[in-house]
């Protein structure tokens, strides 16, 4: 369906051709009729038209020696609905890395011994490091503040950040006052 929304897309891409299927959602017209409408020449509404033909948004009638060219709405409205489902706009990335963020963000702030150079204050790239992180905790245990510390020492010396930051995002759970920290899980 991939090639069919680059066709869609391409054929509505253009400002006449959207007053095209603008004017005829309200009626049919011939070339002429559309020329004159939109100050162009017949050749270039031929072409417009053909572009939306391709795409099935637009057909066209004989009558006498004109064409008349009419909208077709149920397949506008077909392939708009269809476009914005769930499949449809998760099978356009289907060739796309969706990890490929996470790993520069994670290259760009390790080290070669993987310490953090430093921790980033942009809040997409804290969760991306912070996910990380959070993978040296087991699930269901129990770890006091020292712990912690001691693991999170492993990836930077600003310990108390990234304790805080683990928690405030969720990742890991603290008990009041701070005696007992524990993930749930481990995030995917």
């Amino acid at each position: 369906m991939n090639a069919e929304l680059v066709i869609f897309f391409k054929a509505l891409a253009d400002a006449n051709r959207l007053k095209m299927v603008g004017l005829l959602a309200q009626r049919d017209y011939s070339v002429e009729e559309l020329a004159a409408l939109l100050n162009l020449r017949p050749p270039t509404i031929s072409h417009h038209l053909s572009k939306l033909a391709e795409a099935g948004l637009v057909s066209a009638r004989a009558e006498g020696y004109y064409s008349i060219y009419q909208l077709n709405k149920a397949a506008l409205e077909t392939t708009a609905r269809g476009l914005f489902s769930n499949e449809q706009m998760n099978s356009t990335t289907e060739d796309v890395d969706l990890d490929a963020y996470d790993r520069k963000v994670l290259a760009d702030f390790s080290l070669p011994d993987g310490r953090l150079s430093g921790i980033p204050s942009q809040r997409r790239k804290l969760e991306v490091i912070l996910h990380h992180v959070v993978k040296s905790f087991k699930p269901g245990v129990i770890y006091s503040e020292k712990q912690v510390n001691q693991a999170l020492a492993r990836f930077h010396a600003d310990t108390a950040t990234l304790r805080r930051e683990l928690v405030g995002y969720g990742l890991m759970k603290r008990e009041t006052g701070g005696r007992a920290y524990w993930i749930e899980r481990v995030p995917g």
